[in-house]
C-alpha cells in the first residue's frame, strides 16, 4: 500500500519529468509575444491600409476591433480547452491557425477579407495566449514561477511598445512596395520557428481534473463582451447610432444574467467558465481589478500618444515608432529586474514602481503642454524612460499576484480570466479615453494628451496605494494554494 510520503515523492518525480526548461519558458513567451504585439502593430498602419484598401473610416475600425473582440471574448474558452485538451497541443494547434491567418491578413485583397482574417487572428490568439501562463503554472514552481509570471508581463507591456515601433519600421520601409502588408506577414516565418521548436521542447501537460465545457456560460460571456466592446471601439466614428446605446444597456443585462447563470451552475457541483468562487479568491479578486484599470491606463496611452506623435507633430510611421523606443528599453531593463525587486521588496516594489511611472507621466505632459508645438522626440525620450521603467515594476507584479492563489488544476481558467481582463481593459481604455482624446483633440492636441493623461495618472495613483491590498509575496510567502475548487 503507498504511503503519502510514495505518492509525494511520485508527484515531485512526475512534475520533474515535465517541467519546463529556461528556453521552453523564452520560447512559449515569444508565442505568446505575437499575438499580443498585433493589437497594437496596426495602429501605425492605418493610414496606409487606408490608401490600399480605400477602406472607409469604420472598416478602419474593424481591422482593430474585430481582432480585438474575438480576441477578448474566446480567452477563458480557450484556457479551459488547454485543461481539457492538453495545453501544448492547443498551443500548436492555435499557432498554425495564428500563423495561417496571419497569411491571409497580408494578402488580402479587400478590407472585407481583411476584417475577416483579423477575426481568425483574434480567434486563434484566445487558444493560443492562455496555454502560456496556464503551462507555466503546472510546470514551475517556487522562484522559477514567480520569474515566468513576471516575464509574461514585461512581455505583454514590451509586445504593446515593440508593436508600434516594428509596425512604424515596416509601414516606412515599403517593402517591395507592399506597403502595410510585411506587418502581419512577419508573423509567418516566426511563427513556423516557434511552432517547430515547441513541439519539440515545451512538455505535454492538461489538468489533472478535466472540467466540461460550459456552452451556455461561454455564450453568454462572449455575448457580454461582444456587445459592451463593440459600440465603445465603433460608436464614435459612427456618431453613436441608436443601436450602439442599446448594446450597451444589452452588456449590462447579459452580465448580470452571466453571473446568475455561474453562480447557479457552481451551486449545482459543475465548474463554470468563470467560477465564482475562483474569483472570490483574494488574489484574483483585488488583482483583476488592479490589472483593468492599468490596461486601462495602457491602452489609452499607447493609442493617445500615437496620435499625438503623428497627427500633432506631423512625424511620419517611422518617426512616431521610434518615438516610443526609450519606453521600450526601460521596460525592458526593468522587467529583467522586477522579479528580483519584487521578491526581496513584495508590495512595496508595486508601489515604488506605480511612483516612477507618475513621475514620468507628469514630466512628459510638461514637456508637451510647455514646448508645444516645438516638442522634439530627444525631450520625450527622458520621461517615457521613467515611464517604462515604472510601468515594467507594476505590471509584473501584478500579473504575479492575480495567480497566487489559484490552485493547479484551474491554471487555465485563471489565466484565461486574467488575460481577458487585460484584453478588455487596453480595448476599453483605447474607446473612452480614446474618444475623450478625439473629442478635445480639434480644440488642441497637447491639452487633448493632457487631459487624458490627467486621468491615467489619477488612476496610476490610486494603483500606488491599492497595491497595499494584495497578498504578499515576498520569498517567505507560502506558496500552497489558499483555496481548492
Amino acid at each position: 500500500m503507498a504511503t503519502p510520503h510514495t505518492h509525494a515523492t511520485g508527484h515531485q518525480v512526475r512534475r520533474r519529468a515535465s517541467e519546463l526548461s529556461a528556453f521552453g519558458v523564452l520560447i512559449l513567451l515569444a508565442g505568446a509575444f505575437l499575438p499580443i504585439m498585433d493589437f497594437f502593430i496596426t495602429n501605425v498602419a492605418l493610414p496606409s491600409i487606408d490608401a490600399s484598401l480605400h477602406a472607409s473610416a469604420s472598416s478602419l475600425e474593424l481591422v482593430i476591433a474585430g481582432y480585438g473582440v474575438a480576441y477578448a471574448a474566446l480567452l477563458v474558452l480557450g484556457g479551459r480547452l488547454g485543461d481539457r485538451y492538453g495545453r501544448r497541443r492547443l498551443f500548436l494547434g492555435a499557432l498554425i491557425g495564428f500563423v495561417l491567418a496571419s497569411l491571409a491578413c497580408g494578402l488580402a485583397p479587400g478590407v472585407g477579407v481583411l476584417i475577416a482574417a483579423r477575426i481568425v487572428q483574434g480567434a486563434t490568439a484566445a487558444l493560443l495566449v492562455p496555454q502560456v501562463l496556464a503551462t507555466f503554472h503546472h510546470t514551475l514552481d517556487g522562484e522559477r514561477k514567480a520569474r515566468a509570471l513576471a516575464m509574461y508581463g514585461a512581455t505583454s507591456g514590451i509586445a504593446a511598445v515593440v508593436g508600434q515601433l516594428v509596425g512604424g519600421l515596416l509601414v516606412s520601409a515599403d517593402i517591395a512596395g507592399t506597403a502595410w502588408r510585411p506587418i502581419f506577414l512577419v508573423n509567418v516565418p516566426i511563427g513556423i520557428v516557434v511552432l517547430l521548436v515547441a513541439a519539440r521542447i515545451v512538455p505535454a501537460t492538461r489538468s489533472e481534473h478535466p472540467v466540461g465545457i460550459d456552452l451556455p456560460g461561454t455564450f453568454l460571456f462572449a455575448a457580454t463582451l461582444v456587445a459592451l466592446l463593440v459600440p465603445l471601439t465603433e460608436g464614435h466614428s459612427l456618431g453613436w447610432p441608436w443601436w450602439t446605446w442599446l448594446l450597451l444597456a444589452l452588456a449590462v443585462i447579459l452580465g448580470a444574467v452571466t453571473y446568475v447563470v455561474e453562480k447557479a451552475a457552481e451551486r449545482r457541483g459543475e465548474v463554470p467558465l468563470l467560477p465564482p468562487s475562483l474569483l472570490r479568491l483574494p488574489s484574483m479578486s483585488r488583482g483583476l481589478i488592479m490589472v483593468l484599470a492599468f490596461s486601462i491606463g495602457f491602452g489609452a496611452f499607447m493609442f493617445v500618444f500615437a496620435l499625438t506623435v503623428q497627427d500633432g507633430l506631423h512625424a511620419d510611421a517611422l518617426h512616431g515608432g521610434l518615438a516610443i523606443l526609450p519606453m521600450a528599453l526601460l521596460f525592458f531593463a526593468g522587467s529583467v529586474l522586477a522579479p528580483r525587486l519584487i521578491s526581496r521588496f513584495g508590495r512595496a516594489a508595486l508601489s515604488a514602481g506605480a511612483v516612477l511611472q507618475l513621475a514620468g507621466l507628469a514630466w512628459l505632459v510638461a514637456v508637451l503642454v510647455v514646448d508645444w508645438p516645438h516638442v522634439s522626440l530627444w525631450a520625450m525620450a527622458a520621461p517615457l524612460a521613467l515611464t517604462g521603467a515604472g510601468q515594467s515594476m507594476l505590471f509584473a507584479g501584478l500579473f504575479r499576484s492575480v495567480l497566487t492563489d489559484v490552485p493547479t488544476h484551474l491554471g487555465g481558467i485563471g489565466s484565461g480570466a486574467l488575460i481577458t481582463l487585460q484584453q478588455s481593459g487596453l480595448a476599453l481604455g483605447v474607446a473612452t479615453l480614446g474618444t475623450l482624446y478625439i473629442g478635445l483633440a480639434p480644440h488642441g492636441v497637447s491639452h487633448a494628451f493632457a487631459t487624458v493623461e490627467y486621468v491615467h495618472m489619477g488612476i496610476v495613483a490610486l494603483l500606488a496605494v491599492g497595491v497595499a491590498a494584495l497578498p504578499r509575496f515576498t520569498q517567505t510567502t507560502s506558496r500552497t494554494p489558499v483555496v481548492e475548487a
